[in-house]
């Protein structure tokens, strides 16, 4: 437990040069004291001992926060995140030691890439997931909105004239306007806007469009979001249930890691081929935030990695089930 909470306070000062080596020392210690993930690991014919670089280290499918509780030493947990999902799907469970620190974690990457949350104002267009609730994406949005001292209310449900109000005072008041929105609902207010209405705020598409509406791709939907927007780029947030960490497009569906989070793409045909890219694959995440569950996970998302650490969503392997975060076919 010492260790968990040493790492931890680490890494709010973690450097690019410094990812690696952490990432290995939490390796080296969730590979012995996670039960699950040890479990798995002595399935593979694998010299675990003999790992020394990211490409090496086994990641364990995300299944496992299905039907496991995927924890790195004994504790109760104080909030438990549910992905989203049908009362037909099994949904995952990623259990929470501190949702404190998962807050003050997700503010400390979101100020990386946009700067202070403090004076701005956060809006949130996401029903689906206020509806469903234990989401992590609700929790940390609602500490943004927190963190702003904003006076407008934050979450919307359908209720758009509302939130159109609260955008035009805002915009009165000078202030910067992030609008957090899972693409459905930001295609329904779309059809609402006048012209220029929204111009000049930052929107943040969250994916999924549950199916509310047809698929489509990247490029289609944000043409479409840009222009009922104002706005040159679509933004977009890559986050899940079973990460504590996020990754941020400031456009073109282009995600950068963050601090704590990087990803690496695996061969569709061996999922021990794993490599930091250039390639196109399945996409590998390392998150650093989750010392007290798995840091290792192998998604159901395919994607595209280029050299200098950024990636894209491609979209989903054929069996897995229809998620809530960024998986729009690019």
């Amino acid at each position: 437990m010492a260790f968990i909470q040493d790492f931890k306070s680490k890494l709010s000062s973690l450097t690019p040069d410094a990812f690696e080596e952490a990432a290995l020392e939490l390796f080296r210690y969730q590979a012995k004291e996670n039960q699950v993930y040890a479990s798995f690991l002595q399935g593979l014919p694998h010299a675990i001992e003999k790992v020394e670089g990211l490409e090496q280290i086994p990641f364990l499918p995300i299944e496992f926060f299905k039907t496991h509780p995927v924890v790195s030493h004994s504790f109760e947990p104080k909030t438990i995140f549910l992905s989203s999902g049908t009362t037909l799907q099994q949904r995952s469970r990623h259990l929470v030691a501190n949702p404190d620190f998962y807050c003050r974690h997700a503010q400390t990457l979101f100020e990386d890439t946009y700067g202070p949350l403090k004076g701005t104002v956060v809006l949130a267009l996401l029903p689906s997931y206020l509806e469903q609730g234990d989401s992590s994406l609700v929790m940390m949005i609602d500490h943004f909105i927190k963190t702003t001292g904003q006076q407008q209310t934050g979450f919307y449900l359908h209720n758009h004239q509302d939130l159109r109000a609260a955008v035009a005072q805002a915009k009165a008041a000078g202030q910067k306007i992030y609008l957090f929105g899972v693409t459905y609902a930001l295609l329904d207010l779309a059809e609402d806007l006048s012209p220029g209405e929204f111009s000049g705020l930052t929107v943040f598409e969250t994916g999924g469009m549950k199916g509310r509406r047809r698929e489509m791709v990247r490029e289609e939907l944000h043409h479409i979001l840009t222009t009922a927007f104002g706005v040159e780029a679509i933004h977009s947030e890559y986050g899940m249930t079973e990460l504590l960490s996020q990754a941020y497009s400031t456009g073109q569906g282009i995600f950068q890691p963050s601090r704590t989070l990087q990803v690496l793409v695996r061969d569709v045909n061996d999922p021990f081929a794993v490599t930091r890219g250039p390639a196109s694959g399945g996409i590998n995440v390392i998150d650093l935030a989750n010392a007290d569950s798995c840091a290792f996970i192998e998604t159901k998302d395919l994607g595209k990695l280029y050299t200098d650490g950024t990636f894209e969503v491609l979209g989903r392997f054929d069996n897995s089930d229809i998620r809530g975060c960024n998986l729009l076919v690019g």
